[in-house]
């Protein structure tokens, strides 16, 4: 039989700290050898902007193999649907079962941000006090309840393009302590830790803006080679590190432009967040080291994700079974 799994059925089973720890297991995992996460493959035509990515990994420690569907449909917007939607489908290793089908749209939020806070964890420094959040929409609501354990927080920073968007932000925020940024400049001018979190296509952070022992989450942009929300100068500015490399090397386009203008080589990156957990490579060298973690998204944190959601609902008797066989 297989589980399928709502929206709004996955939202009532999601754990945070759980997730965190789930996502920090399966980039160790794969830094060791014990999960597969091949490179994404991404289609489209020249017909529309839609690109319809592949994103799959296969984990000894959940004995299950995952592939997810995600559909990133910018023209979406004018026709007030989400630009990103996805489907993720889980099987068991052993025999090929499947298990579940699930909606993709929280999982991929909620692992999103867990990403962070692992990268947070292991490359800011512990004294950060101040998080700042570059967007106001639904990912920067799940930092805030990912970042609660990372680091000793003390109160958080906003912008957004619209100031009534950053305000209704930092008043629904309950929890925290939120003030709101009139630039992202400002944000950096407070933060010890910046998430960037905007579907943005040219640069909104400029090198110049950063500050000795900063850590900066790159996080929004969308898995495009020639969008980004950083320029040349961020990245040239601090220590990289990332969630996978071949991922990166095709879907990041705040590394692959940085690359093209010469601002940066593909050997600057230090290594993975999974490889700097089974310490493999260096984490952050001294205080005053600038940190990056440009997260472009892997299929193996959907996996990390879907084993616990999919575990969650079979102990509280939620989704429908189907018999796909049949």
């Amino acid at each position: 039989m297989t589980l399928v799994l709502t929206a709004s059925q996955l939202e009532a089973l999601v754990r945070r700290p759980a997730t965190v720890d789930a996502v920090a297991s399966i980039f160790a995992e794969i830094a060791r050898g014990g999960a597969v996460q091949p490179s994404p493959t991404s289609m489209g035509t020249d017909s529309d902007t839609g690109r319809y990515l592949l994103m799959s990994a296969a984990s000894d420690a959940t004995g299950t193999a995952v592939v997810k569907l995600l559909a990133d449909v910018p023209d979406n917007a004018p026709r007030g649907l989400p630009t990103q939607r996805s489907t993720i489908v889980v099987v068991d290793r052993r025999d090929g079962a499947p298990l579940a089908v699930m909606h993709g749209g929280v999982p991929t939020r909620v692992r999103t941000a867990a990403a962070s806070a692992v990268a947070t964890r292991a490359l800011a420094r512990p004294d950060s006090r101040v998080l700042g959040l570059v967007g106001a929409g639904n990912l920067a609501r799940e930092h805030l309840l990912a970042m609660q354990g990372a680091c000793g927080f003390e109160r958080a920073v906003v912008w957004s393009r619209t100031r009534e968007r950053a305000d209704a932000f930092a008043a629904a925020s309950s929890g925290w302590e939120v003030s709101v940024a009139d630039s992202v400049e400002a944000v950096f001018g407070e933060a010890d830790v910046v998430c960037t979190l905007t579907p943005s296509v040219e640069p909104l952070v400029r090198g110049k803006w950063l500050r000795a022992g900063q850590h900066v989450n790159i996080v929004g942009a969308r898995p495009r080679p020639d969008e980004r929300e950083v320029d040349a100068a961020t990245m040239a500015r601090g220590s990289i590190w990332v969630d996978d490399r071949p991922t990166a090397e095709t879907k990041s386009g705040d590394l692959m432009l940085a690359v093209a203008e010469a601002a940066v080589a593909l050997s600057d990156v230090v290594g993975t967040i999974g490889e700097v957990l089974a310490g493999d490579v260096r984490g952050r060298r001294s205080a005053d080291e600038i940190t990056l973690f440009d997260s472009v998204g892997i299929g193996a944190q959907d996996l990390a994700i879907a084993a616990l959601l999919l575990d969650a609902a079979r102990a509280a008797g939620i989704g429908t079974e189907i018999d796909l066989a049949a």
